[in-house]
């Protein structure tokens, strides 16, 4: 996952609306190809790293790492590490994540939806 330049006509576009319009705020933090799956997991409960890496076979540990960084740098989900031997990591949704809950449900009825009417 590269940065975008923050000097780049994206950048300033990006920003410029996402300050305007609520869902495309919305959009630079929930949408990225693997936010709402690894969100959709955790809203069942806890889960450490090992545990989500298993449940998300095709991603790969470098970038459900970063995904978690991100989620949890836009209080998204928490991250709890224990100071045990070996160290124990889990990661559960926030109160604002779990609110993600009726938005994932949405989309999900909807993918199925267009799925159906695409026959893919």
């Amino acid at each position: 996952m590269s940065e975008i330049k923050q000097t780049s006509t994206n950048f300033s576009n990006k920003n410029a609306l996402s300050d305007e319009c609520p869902e495309a705020y919305a959009s630079t933090i929930i949408g990225g190809q693997w936010t709402l799956v690894i969100c959709s997991w955790l809203l069942s409960g806890k889960l450490r790293f090992g545990e989500l890496r298993k449940k998300l076979p095709n991603i790969t540990e470098r970038m459900l790492t970063l995904q978690l960084r991100k989620l949890e740098e836009n209080m998204i989900i928490k991250r709890t590490v224990y100071a045990q031997v070996p160290p124990r990591v889990e990661y559960e949704l926030t109160p604002i994540g779990y609110a993600l809950k009726p938005v994932i449900k949405a989309l999900e009825d909807w993918g199925d939806r267009h799925k159906k009417l695409t026959n893919k």
